[in-house]
């Protein structure tokens, strides 16, 4: 019997009740399957960590990660600690301390979901955005000069590399290849910046020619954004840099009807280094500890885990699970709309995992 060794992260604020929640699922999936099993350990970084060490993770934090199949993760941000030192100094850090250079967000209505695009039904919005994960606008690459003085100067640098963006074409080009449209989208801005997005665009016609079956063409970002409202049929795969798909993709996720559901992963396509899946809804402190917490974003996030592991029939077993329990109104939370609890949805789920329907189905 596999056994896969699964690190979690559970972060801060409600990353605290979702991650927990997640184990609850893939054990009560475990048990129902009887073919693989799970070990975990848990780690205990983030905000707390910082004010106990001083850092967010230890130095050494990606050497224990290293030897594990895979990642689960809450989320990195505290109200008492700088933005950016806790991203960079956790999630950052882990992205690419082990090159995950591909953030891959899927995007649907999911059934019993009220979604605001009401002219919009559940076969016309069905994205998935890859977001190029280790470098453009994120790479971390400028500084700050005469602090606290009138002619202080900071800067941020968008770096490009003709290696990363290839590599994230051809990671998008394929996944495009996989999907039942092979239909692509490569977000730009080239009309105003005009060094690194013009080899953006260049990379992405000679990558292209490597896949004659798939049809694709260019959106600048802005004009993207209209068009995920208004004409979301026409999208489907979508690839864009670092700081553009990370706003498309809360808007996309807004738009199928809440952040809560929303799931990602950071994936290193290689295989070299364990890959990481996290839900996208962020620390949300205002109700932490409370129950009120969405964990479907953290179970969809479990289900891209599960088909990266190559456990296809078990990743939508916990699939047809989420979906009965989004089109049950009595187990929406409050992001939805209703008053479910963290624990009622995340029983729901292991009920149906466990139901001898769903076993006979997968």
């Amino acid at each position: 019997m596999k056994t896969y060794q699964i690190a979690t992260i559970p972060g801060d604020g409600i990353g605290k009740e979702v991650i927990p929640a997640g184990r609850q699922v893939l054990e009560a999936l475990a048990k129902a399957d009887g073919s693989f099993a799970f070990e975990f350990e848990n780690f205990g970084w983030g905000g707390d960590w910082y004010r106990e060490h001083g850092e967010m993770m230890p130095a050494d934090g990606l050497d224990a990660l290293r030897g594990k199949d895979a990642i689960l993760f809450g989320f990195a941000g505290d109200p008492d600690i700088p933005d950016h030192i806790t991203l960079w100094g956790l999630r950052l850090k882990i992205c690419q301390g082990f090159d995950q250079y591909a953030n891959v967000r899927p995007t649907r209505i999911l059934p019993g979901i009220d979604a605001p695009l009401k002219r919009c039904g559940p076969e016309d919005l069905n994205w998935v955005i890859v977001r190029e994960n280790s470098e453009g606008e994120y790479s971390g690459v400028g500084g700050r000069v005469h602090q606290g003085h009138p002619l202080e100067a900071a800067t941020d640098l968008s770096m490009m590399t003709r290696a990363g963006v290839e590599r994230v074409m051809r990671f998008a080009f394929k996944l495009a290849q996989s999907r039942p449209r092979k239909l692509l989208t490569v977000v730009t801005k080239s009309n105003a910046q005009r060094h690194a997005m013009v080899m953006w665009d260049e990379i992405a016609l000679q990558v292209s020619k490597e896949f004659p079956d798939v049809t694709w063409g260019k959106e600048l970002v802005d004009a993207a954004t209209a068009r995920m409202v208004n004409k979301p049929a026409t999208l489907d795969t979508i690839v864009a840099t670092n700081l553009h798909a990370d706003i498309l993709s809360d808007l996309a996720a807004a738009l199928a009807g809440s952040l809560g559901i929303a799931p990602t992963g950071n994936i290193d396509p290689e295989r070299r280094y364990p890959s990481m899946f996290e839900p996208i809804h962020g620390s949300a402190f205002d109700i932490m500890g409370k129950g009120l917490a969405n964990p479907v974003g953290t179970f969809w996030s479990v289900v891209m885990m599960l088909e990266h592991l190559g456990e296809q029939a078990a990743a939508e077993r916990v699939m047809r699970a989420i979906e009965k329990v989004t089109a049950n109104p009595a187990l929406h939370t409050g992001d939805l709309g209703g008053r479910a609890t963290t624990a009622q949805v995340t029983q729901a789920v292991c009920e149906l995992i466990a139901a001898p329907a769903q076993r006979r189905a997968a």
